[in-house]
Formats: C-alpha cells, structure tokens, sequence
C-alpha cells in the first residue's frame, strides 16, 4: 500500500501559533489523519501552519514534516501529556517501527501544565515503584528506525523526550528552546533509557533546566544495556547541568564517543556514575573528545560544580582535547573515584568500584590569579588502576605557586601506575601530589614551576 500525504491545512483550522498559542484545538482531525498509518500502510502529514493540540499518537510508518520553524504544535492549556507520543508503547517489545519527525516547532507550554500525572500503563510508569509519569514533549517505548531532525523543542514541562527500548534511533539539529525555566523542574533535554542499540545525534543545542542529554541503560528498569553511540556536536546555551552517562546497577553502558561539547553550563558539565546506590555501574569503552565548557553561576548547591565527576565500574574511559578556561569557582576539572552522589553511601560503598584505565591526553587549563591550594585540579577519590596524563597544560594567571595539578586523597584515593608524559605547568607548588598512594610513577617528560611529584 501507498504511504498516503495529506496537508494539515485541508483537514484543520491552523490558526494557532507555536511561540503564543491560541486559536482552534484540531486534536481530533490531525489524529484522524495519523489513525491512517493502521490503514493506509503509512501516512506523510505535511504541517502548513501551526496547529493547537491536547497531544498526538503516532504508529509505524509515520512522517510529520513541518514546512517551516513557525509550522508546528503548541500544546492546549491543562493537556498534561506528550506532544507526541507512539502508539502501543511497550519496554520490552519493538513494536513501533519508521517513524520521522522533521522540522518545525513543538511547544509543549510548559508554565501551563502540570509536571506529573498518574501513568495510563505499565508501560509508561517512569518511577521504579512510583506511580509517577512525568510530562513529557516526545514519548517513545519500543520503536525501531526513528528519526528526529531540523526541530525545536520548546518550553518542555519536564523532558524535551524519552526514548526507551529501540534501535537505530537518529537525531540531528535538535534545539531545545527554554524560556519558561524552572529551577530543580525536571526540564531534562533528551533522555535516552535502554535495552537500545545504534543511536546518533549530531548538533543538540540549547538550554535545559537539568541534563541537556542522558544516557542511561538500566535506570528505568535496571536490566538493560545501551551500546553503539555516537555523539557529534552538543551547544549548550546556559544549560543548568551538561551530559549524564548513567549505569544505574550491573547493566552495560559501551561504545560511546561524544565529541565537538561547547558553550556554557551553570553546575556540572559531564557527569559518569552511578548515582543509585544499588550497585556500581558497568562502563564498558567511552571515549569522550573536544570539549570547550565555560561554567557560569551555578543554581544548585547540594554539591560542588565540576567539569567532569567519574565513579563506579569503568573499563577505560579516554578524555581528549579537553579546555578548561577561568573556572568561576575554581572547580575540579575532574574528581575521578567518586560513584554516588551521597557523601554517606560514598564513604560506604566507594571500596566497590572498580576504574581500569582513565585516560586524559591533551588537557589545557588555565586558571584566572594564583593556584588555589585546595585538593587539586584533577582529583583522585577512588583506586584506579591505570591513569594516564598526556599533552597537560597547566597555566595560572600569575606566577605565585600554589595549590596541585593533580592530587590522590588520601583516604580513599589510590592509583596503581601512572604514567606522565609530555606535561607542562607553571605557577603551581607540585604537579602531583601523590602522599605515597601511587604505586608506580613514570615520567617520561614534563616541566613544573614547582615540584613535578610528591
């Protein structure tokens, strides 16, 4: 059978807008249209206006394209639902398969909807033991080959999107528009839960009210793994927290490579843990590279703003070409062996994990006065077996020596070989600061003001 085209505007009144709402809710005659993939064998809906809907279902074979970025939706008042969300949704099952949202605007109005309803199914329950549903602008359960591409997303209530049990799954130029923020709201950019497999975005922009993108295999149903993703190109405009890679208990997160990260966040830029406390992850080979983060004044303060927090069970993790420019608050480029964001189940559990290989070649870091003589820029808090320290530029404002590059606590912090090779740094008192929890050193070149280890 054919794929049907149909425009919006034979069948509904499309006067609305997607910035201010307003006009006519044409729910029922756009769902008339999408009810045609179940019939027809897959339907093109073509927007050629902006249309005011209290939320859509989409099934297999279905493409939105919206002519222009004024073309789109804007959800109704009290609606309480996803924008758009797949049809006989299931986390277990694929059950929803070529699926293609292009271009336009997708308003979710966010300041007029609540952040949680009571879940319609099983299937949609977002809390582990909660009868929770977070309001969300795309919903996804079960879906294979989705595309997502040249869209807006704008004033999520909680996420910009869930994507939960798929496969090849692509998107590409995705802005996440956000003026109706609200603090500690849940207004995630895009969340992707597992089992999934083959996943790419390319060019994510813009501002969220927590993680401008997640990745997280087993935090919705603890048994499942994320594998085979690429992330090229994430623009952050202010976003509130940067990248979350979350392996919640024993399920595999692996071959990731996220690069091409800019712009400006307000609290964390990367954050590689756990956070549960029910076990300690398991990361497989990430590899994460080109990354120009600038923090600005941060909103939380339950724990200090970081670059980048690493714990839990990693197999080998390789930061490259990494900046880190006037951190405003003099925080850590990295704190590395730290898996759970409580201090009590830190001090508890933190013996658990186990991080292979930490690789950090080509850091540049420059810091605005004097070295602060706090714990250190890179931060030791865990044992790691292997960490490697290559191409290290470490510059202060003056040349007054203070404070450490990098500092192994000495608690809980242990590393078992560390290789230097190629590092340079002026204005700090040592480069290393070691206290005795480094089993083997090897310099195999570097140049410090100050002592290179100790």
């Amino acid at each position: 059978m054919a794929i049907k085209t149909v425009y919006a505007s034979s069948v509904a009144t499309l006067d609305s807008n997607v910035f201010t709402g307003g006009g006519t809710n044409v729910t029922k005659e756009l769902q008339a249209v999408l009810d045609l993939a179940k019939t027809e064998g897959g339907v093109h809906l073509v927007m050629d206006g902006a249309a005011l809907v209290s939320g859509l279902t989409v099934y297999s074979n279905t493409t939105i394209e919206c002519l222009t970025k004024d073309c789109g939706f804007y959800l109704d008042d009290n609606s309480n639902c996803a924008v758009i969300i797949n049809g006989n949704p299931s986390k277990t099952e694929i059950r929803t398969r070529c699926v293609s949202l292009l271009g336009g605007t997708y308003n979710q109005n966010a300041s007029h909807q609540v952040h949680h309803t009571e879940p319609s199914c099983p299937e949609i329950n977002h809390g582990i033991g909660e009868n929770v549903h977070m309001v969300m602008v795309f919903e996804f359960y079960g879906v294979e080959y989705l595309t997502i591409k040249d869209v807006t997303i704008r004033n999520q209530r909680a996420w910009a999107a869930v994507i939960c049990n798929w496969r090849h799954v692509v998107v590409e130029n995705v802005d996440i528009d956000l003026p109706e923020h609200m603090d500690g709201q849940n207004q995630d950019g895009l969340h992707f839960w597992g089992p999934g497999r083959f996943l790419t975005v390319k060019n994510l922009s813009g501002r969220t009210g927590d993680d401008i993108l997640a990745i997280a295999p087993d935090e919705f149903d603890c048994v499942s793994d994320i594998t085979d993703v690429e992330v090229d190109g994430v623009f952050m405009d202010n976003a509130d927290q940067g990248i979350r890679l979350l392996s919640r208990g024993t399920e595999r997160l692996d071959r990731v490579t996220i690069r091409n990260v800019t712009g400006t966040y307000k609290c964390f830029g990367f954050y590689i843990q756990p956070w549960f406390h029910d076990a300690c992850g398991a990361y497989g080979n990430i590899l994460i590279e080109n990354v120009d983060l600038r923090q600005t004044e941060p909103n939380y303060h339950y724990t200090n703003p970081f670059l980048f927090r690493i714990g839990g069970n990693i197999e080998c993790l390789t930061l490259k070409n990494i900046r880190h420019h006037y951190p405003k608050d003099s925080h850590p480029v990295a704190e590395i062996g730290v898996p759970f964001i409580s201090r009590k189940a830190n001090e508890e559990l933190a013996d658990m994990q186990k991080i292979g290989t930490v690789v950090i070649d080509g850091l540049y870091m420059l810091e605005e006065g004097a070295a602060k003589t706090d714990e250190g820029a890179i931060q030791i808090k865990g044992k790691v077996d292997n960490l490697i320290l290559k191409d290290v530029t470490a510059i202060c404002g003056d040349d007054t020596p203070g404070g450490t590059v990098l500092k192994i606590d000495g608690k809980k912090g242990a590393v078992k070989n560390l290789l230097l090779d190629g590092v340079y740094c002026r204005g700090y008192d040592c480069f290393a600061d070691t206290e005795g929890k480094a089993g083997r050193v090897d310099n195999l070149g570097a140049v410090c003001t100050g002592e290179l280890v100790k």
